[in-house]
């Protein structure tokens, strides 16, 4: 006789083996949930003597980056970024600068002498505006004749381990990349869940991430 079907034994988790599958399934999201801020967030200096300082992360920042070229013993200071958003109402977008030309104001009078900042504003792009600034960083080191075995990278937040990772790929292997990562002084008393802000640039920054150490972002 033709059969077109056969019986076969089939194996499922009780209710018990489903809670603990989910358990260990759920384990790398609290883990991430809970730690993935700070691991983005990294400072981990190198010994440098070039400080690149990007430029959107805004005055407040920019400002604390020259306490970390001061007390860092750097020799330069080189500034990134493009234009600010067209919508912007900073200071910044009425002067017409960029975030590069912006943030080399802030720190010349803040103190720094002139000769030691350099800005490096990329050219225009809509997407991948950290690997253009970090191309411009490249460019500009030759213009000054410097070839450094290291730099560290002044980024912000949970946008500094993708920055560090972008300019790692533009620099290395002639220059090894160091990060600091400034924080809001509420970063230390408060979870990014408490705040909107804070946990939409989380989100956005744990994809950002993720995507450009797996897909390059899609640069070819």
């Amino acid at each position: 006789m033709l059969t077109f079907f056969k019986r076969r034994t089939v194996y499922v988790p009780t209710p018990l083996g489903l809670l603990f599958l989910g358990g260990l399934l759920s384990l790398p999201l609290l883990y991430w949930i809970r730690y993935g801020e700070s691991f983005l967030s990294p400072t981990e200096r190198l010994p440098a003597k070039i400080l690149v300082v990007e430029g959107w992360i805004g005055p407040e920042a920019v400002r604390a980056a020259k306490e970390e070229f001061e007390k860092g013993g750097y020799d330069f200071i080189f500034t990134s970024g493009g234009s600010p958003d067209p919508l912007s109402e900073d200071n910044w977008q009425k002067e017409g600068w960029t975030y590069a030309e912006g943030a080399l104001h802030i720190l010349v009078r803040s103190g720094i002498p002139a000769e030691k900042v350099i800005a490096a504003p990329p050219r225009e792009t809509e997407t991948a505006r950290t690997y253009a600034s970090a191309l411009s960083v490249k460019a500009a080191l030759a213009k000054a004749g410097l070839a450094p075995k290291s730099v560290n990278v002044f980024s912000s937040g949970a946008h500094a381990r993708r920055s560090r990772l972008v300019y790692e790929k533009v620099l290395r292997p002639e220059t090894a990349v160091g990060v600091v990562a400034w924080r809001e002084p509420s970063y230390a008393t408060l979870p990014w869940w408490r705040s909107s802000e804070r946990a939409q640039e989380f989100l956005l920054q744990t994809v950002g991430f993720f995507y450009e150490y797996l897909f390059n972002s899609g640069r070819a």
